[in-house]
């Protein structure tokens, strides 16, 4: 079953790259983002209810408050607008440099400790990543763009650190909190860039949102918390690195994405990096983890 579960979150997440892609050819990005988040927040209040879960108050609510803030709100934005121009698969290869982004922060802000290891393994991340942007750029993608979403996943590790520091009685109560304060932070920056705010009128303007937020902000998160209560959180952690693979051949298969070879050289040496930071180190303090929203 647990295997099962794991091939489940991989292709769920592997997807939804290429499904806020899709999505931003019918819908402006930060407004497909937003209204992602306003479906979201009420279906996960209400899951939240019906099972009878704590919502967080005092330092786990500012925990939870600052979480919206940077993992729904300026995460999302950034990545919704920066997939404008960025292949899904690049993006969700800059995505597997979520688990070190985590940890340097995580160090930085005194939470946990840095292994030596995992600080080599992030030296070798971002040397993975200037090749992907030397790739990219030869490619003609704008290198805001790529900016945009090496950010967007650092604001969506440091939301993890957030919830390191202020442990929440529930993290089903914590993300419904959070796609809230993410929905108005979407709405403002949307409000900002001065988008269209109309509904959308056709069925290629809803169905990316809709699997959005049933697939991706509330699916893949049971299945993937099911996943760390019943199998060991090393084995569960390596869906980060199996989702940059899917979202590139999904990338390439529906929307023809085709790379310079220096992003894929790039793709494989963050991967490998992530793979020596992933590795189980006892007697080490582990970085916080945390399936961040995509």
């Amino acid at each position: 079953m647990a295997y099962v579960v794991f091939v489940a979150c991989c292709l769920i997440w592997g997807s939804t790259f290429l499904a806020i892609r899709i999505g931003n050819e019918a819908v402006p990005p930060v407004w497909a983002a937003t209204l992602r988040l306003l479906l979201a927040a009420p279906l996960l209040t209400g899951l939240a209810l019906a099972t009878r879960q704590r919502f967080p108050r005092g330092p786990a609510l500012r925990g939870a408050v600052l979480f919206g803030i940077f993992n729904f709100g300026i995460n999302l934005s950034l990545l919704y607008w920066g997939e404008r121009v960025v292949p899904s698969g690049i993006a969700a290869v800059l995505y597997a440099t979520v688990p070190l982004s985590t940890a340097l922060l995580a160090a930085a802000l005194g939470v946990e400790r840095l292994a030596p290891r995992k600080l080599g393994a992030a030296s070798l991340a971002i040397v993975g990543v200037a090749v992907i942007f030397l790739g990219e750029l030869r490619f003609d993608v704008p290198l805001t763009g790529l900016i945009a979403v090496f950010f967007a996943a650092t604001a969506g590790a440091l939301s993890s650190v957030f919830l390191k520091q202020a442990p929440q009685p529930s993290a089903i109560s914590a993300n419904a909190v959070g796609a809230a304060i993410g929905a108005v932070v979407c709405a403002a920056v949307s409000l900002a860039l001065g988008e269209d705010h109309a509904l959308p009128a056709t069925s290629a303007g809803w169905w990316p949102i809709a699997y959005l937020t049933i697939a991706g902000s509330l699916g893949a998160y049971v299945l993937y918390t099911w996943l760390v209560q019943h199998w060991p959180v090393t084995n569960a952690s390596m869906v980060g690195v199996v989702v940059p693979v899917i979202a590139v051949v999904l990338g390439a298969l529906a929307k023809g994405e085709q790379r310079a070879p220096e992003s894929y050289l790039g793709a494989a040496v963050v991967l490998s990096a992530v793979v020596i930071a992933l590795r189980p180190s006892f007697g080490l303090t582990r970085a916080p983890g945390a399936a961040v929203a995509k």
